[in-house]
């Protein structure tokens, strides 16, 4: 039998409410609430996924760093972009979507965040990436890629530094479904799900 979550979902949008509230009740138990308070009041009853409106600004309140600490909370924009999206990751969210994604992906999203891992767009994440590995020295530690094929090892580096799938493919001279085929042996070979874990375990952070 599937587990059911409780969620809360904080917004003074009732579109955005209405839009949220077809997420499916066989999984989903879901809160309504709209401001910090309530998000205190979800954490003190030991509950921690969060769906937060950006209208909301929360993470700009000064009592934002106490409150969220130890919760899941995905940040959902109505117009979503990479600075706000760092922005709101650099405070503490686990996820950054668009407010009214198909509900089928807002699932996926929850599931993500749910299971401890961060949960953000394809061109935030390659922002991300590039900026990881471009501020951090060199990792001149070679445990990470033990195991891996000499090619496993240069898509993984690419796919490190926000490397595009069909940029990899051109640069190495291969298929994009070749580059895919790697990615998955990487993926299973070091326990990562995603190319953020990914670029830490390559950048030697975790």
């Amino acid at each position: 039998m599937q587990q059911v979550v409780s969620v809360l979902m904080l917004s003074n949008d009732d579109y955005l409410w209405q839009h949220w509230r077809a997420l499916p009740a066989s999984h989903w138990m879901l809160a309504r609430g709209h401001n910090l308070e309530d998000l205190q009041r979800w954490k003190q009853s030991g509950r921690q996924l969060v769906v937060i409106d950006h209208a909301l600004k929360l993470w700009q309140d000064s009592q934002w760093a106490d409150v969220s600490a130890g919760m899941q909370c995905v940040v959902a924009s109505t117009s979503p972009n990479d600075v706000e999206g760092q922005q709101v990751l650099a405070a503490g969210a686990r996820g950054y979507i668009h407010a009214y994604a198909p509900i089928p992906t807002l699932e996926r999203v929850l599931e993500h965040v749910q299971a401890g891992e961060v949960w953000v767009g394809q061109s935030l994440l390659s922002r991300l990436l590039s900026t990881i590995g471009h501020q951090l020295p060199e990792n001149t530690n070679p445990v990470w890629h033990i195991g891996l094929t000499a090619r496993e090892i240069d898509v993984a580096q690419r796919a490190a530094l926000g490397h595009s799938n069909q940029l990899i493919a051109d640069d190495l001279g291969i298929s994009e479904r070749t580059v895919r085929a790697h990615l998955s042996a990487v993926f299973e070979k070091l326990h990562v799900t995603d190319r953020l874990m990914l670029s830490l375990k390559v950048h030697g952070i975790r």
